[in-house]
């Protein structure tokens, strides 16, 4: 039996670009079901933006409801630094998070090098691919829930 099998998943996402992070989710759960875990399975959480994301997976992990945090964002370059600071500082702490608690955290937190929200060819790349991004962070926390 996993080390993981026992818990739930806790899914966390930010709100700003809902639209296109919602897709990661959509990816997630459709993903999650044909691999024969249920969606109730998963508990959903939605923050603000990004940055809260971290404190929001060690709180869940530290709680001992859940094996495996799931991280879904998308911090976009608004024209000022903030964009570098919000994304590498979001990772490092997640990647912190996970190497603390000896929990997995998995990251579909996308920093986009160019987004232009007024760009449609943008929009639908990050739409679509967001939903990818879903699918895949599905594999992994399968697979870890089976290891």
């Amino acid at each position: 039996m996993s080390t993981y099998s026992s818990g739930k998943i806790a899914f966390i996402q930010a709100s700003w670009h809902a639209d296109i992070v919602d897709r990661c989710r959509e990816g997630f759960v459709a993903r999650l079901a044909e691999l024969g875990i249920a969606e109730s399975q998963i508990d959903f959480f939605r923050l603000p933006g990004a940055f809260e994301i971290p404190l929001k997976c060690k709180q869940l992990l530290c709680s001992g409801d859940y094996a495996i945090a799931v991280a879904a964002g998308f911090v976009v370059d608004g024209g000022i630094y903030r964009h570098e600071f919000v994304a590498q500082s979001v990772v490092s702490a997640l990647m912190q998070v996970q190497l603390e608690l000896e929990k997995p955290v998995l990251s579909a937190v996308l920093t986009p090098k160019e987004f232009n929200e007024e760009n449609s060819e943008h929009h639908k790349f990050f739409f679509d691919h967001m939903l990818i991004k879903g699918r895949e962070a599905a594999d992994a926390a399968a697979s870890l829930l089976e290891s």
